[in-house]
């Protein structure tokens, strides 16, 4: 009988019940009055006279009359990089130990971003709170005693200066609390090393010794690496080798475009639960199973605004308009998109974090991250956003069934007009005009500005189907494998130009 396992279940299951009724607003404004406290003496604090906002009637409404949007390179040109610096108490008190680099998916050039100890202690309780939340799934009480594999960057961070680089799963790793070493996959050693390649080559060779019962990170990744671990024992699938695997958290990317491809190499179904760790935070978590939503961590070091998601909102660059409204979390709607807007305990100040999401149930906090403000296709009117990219790809999976792992696209001009020019990565076998008919005709019926689009200069989808491994490579060429490396999902027509070029040259080698 799994004790250990009955012991631990039995005090997440205690511990959620008597855990306090959420009250998403009350617990906002707290977290705001809270930064705006405890910031009020740094050089940003006293720049937006924080304390005056304070002592106003509404500091929610005079903090956002007061402070301005910004963008990563607007905070880190004007303030973020004086700490690079070693300058102190500038956007918060001290100077943090940590940076976390991040590129996303934007190119090679890796963006700063600080990490306070305040941020990796908020980090740490938004994960207690989410394994307390693994009471409302129906996981059997052994579960509770495997290992969980955490396939992220390397957590052989960079020295620089006076603090230390890394992306954040690879920095969140190396700060990971004592009792949960004993669970943690793949280990210290394995963890730091920073080739990707061969640090799956030593998850193949442990892999038999070891009892996973959950998996978690980006899923292209943990894709490759459960591809890896089967060919290389030879086996069917991977329950196989991990019989209790019950559990994969992804985070990164929203999992609906790699699922029929990841649900392949399962012997089962597993439970998929989403997260979303960005580099400026855990922001969300989904907290039971009955959605695939994700639930807002409101008292927890991170303050949101919610941003209408409106082409007269963005600027040419992707950066907010100025005078763009913001909204709080007890004046947004349902099934609304919107620019997320975050402020937070590591010194981000009315920060446009790139995405943006919708509700699925307010008083629960409850949100879709429904794509990237600079993956927004709006190219000739069509207002084309990731999250009806990723139905149309789900479509043509079902429809033709096959299985899509990656894709890309750009609305490249031609002689005759526009057209959005996609790759998808896939082994199937189908008729390139019935790929174009399909998703051309799924877009018009659930996107009316791409109907009139088409019916104006967009001038239709032109599809190229292509090995898969093609955009791994492409990342590998352009960034780095694993970690927080994420495909573009809509390029301009400069690296969409790079982009074909490439694959030329894969498919020609």
């Amino acid at each position: 009988m799994p004790i250990i396992g009955s012991l631990i279940k039995g005090i997440i299951e205690v511990t959620d019940k008597i855990t306090k009724t959420e009250d998403p607003i009350a617990e906002q404004e707290e977290v705001l009055k809270s930064l705006l406290e405890k910031a009020s003496d740094t050089e940003f604090g006293k720049a937006y006279d924080f304390k005056s906002i304070l002592a106003s009637g509404n500091p929610r409404q005079r903090y956002s009359d007061k402070v301005p949007y910004f963008d990563y390179n607007k905070i880190n040109k004007e303030w973020w990089k004086r700490l690079q610096e070693g300058e102190e108490d500038i956007t918060w008190p001290g100077n943090p130990n940590y940076f976390a680099l991040s590129s996303g998916t934007t190119g090679k050039t890796s963006k700063r971003i600080p990490v306070t100890d305040d941020m990796i202690n908020a980090i740490k309780q938004a994960g207690i709170k989410q394994v307390l939340a693994l009471s409302n799934f129906d996981l059997p009480t052994d579960f509770f005693e495997k290992g969980i594999l955490m396939l992220g960057s390397s957590t052989d961070l960079i020295e620089n200066n006076d603090h230390l680089e890394g992306e954040i799963s690879g920095i969140s790793a190396s700060n990971i609390p004592s009792w949960f070493r004993g669970y943690y996959k793949p280990g210290k050693e394995i963890a730091e090393i920073d080739d990707w390649d061969e640090r799956v080559k030593k998850i193949v060779e442990e892999a038999p010794n070891w009892d996973i019962g959950a998996l978690s990170g980006i899923p292209s990744w943990i894709e490759l690496m459960l591809k890896e671990v089967i060919k290389g024992h030879n086996l069917s699938h991977i329950h196989e080798i991990w019989p209790n695997l019950e559990v994969y958290t992804s985070g990164g990317v929203a999992f609906g475009p790699y699922e029929k491809s990841f649900n392949a190499l399962m012997g089962r179904p597993i439970t998929v639960i989403d997260t979303y760790l960005a580099s400026e935070g855990f922001i969300a978590f989904q907290s039971r199973p009955e959605t695939d939503a994700m639930k807002l961590v409101t008292d927890n070091g991170i303050y949101f605004e919610f941003v209408p998601f409106h082409p007269d909102y963005i600027n040419q660059d992707g950066s907010l308009s100025q005078d763009a409204p913001s909204l709080s979390i007890s004046e947004v709607q349902e099934n609304e998109d919107y620019v997320l807007i975050i402020s937070t305990v590591s010194g981000a100040w009315r920060y446009m974090i790139g995405d943006t999401i919708e509700f699925t149930d307010i008083e629960r906090a409850e949100i879709r991250i429904t794509g990237r403000t600079k993956f927004f296709l709006n190219t000739v009117g069509s207002q084309l956003s990731v999250n009806k990219m990723d139905d149309a790809l789900r479509h043509l999976e079902e429809k033709f069934n096959a299985r899509i792992s990656e894709y890309t696209l750009c609305a490249k001009k031609y002689d005759d007009g526009f057209y959005h020019t996609w790759y998808l990565g896939s082994d199937a076998n189908i008729p390139n005009s019935e790929v174009v008919h399909e998703l051309d005709n799924f877009l018009k019926e659930a996107n009316k500005n791409y109907k009139v689009a088409r019916s104006k200069a967009l001038k239709g989808v032109k599809v190229k189907m292509i090995d898969p491994e093609i955009f791994y490579g492409w990342s590998d060429e352009n960034k780095k494998k694993g970690g927080q490396v994420k495909m573009e999902r809509v390029m301009g027509e400069e690296k969409f130009e790079e982009w074909e070029q490439f694959v030329n040259s894969q498919t020609l080698s």
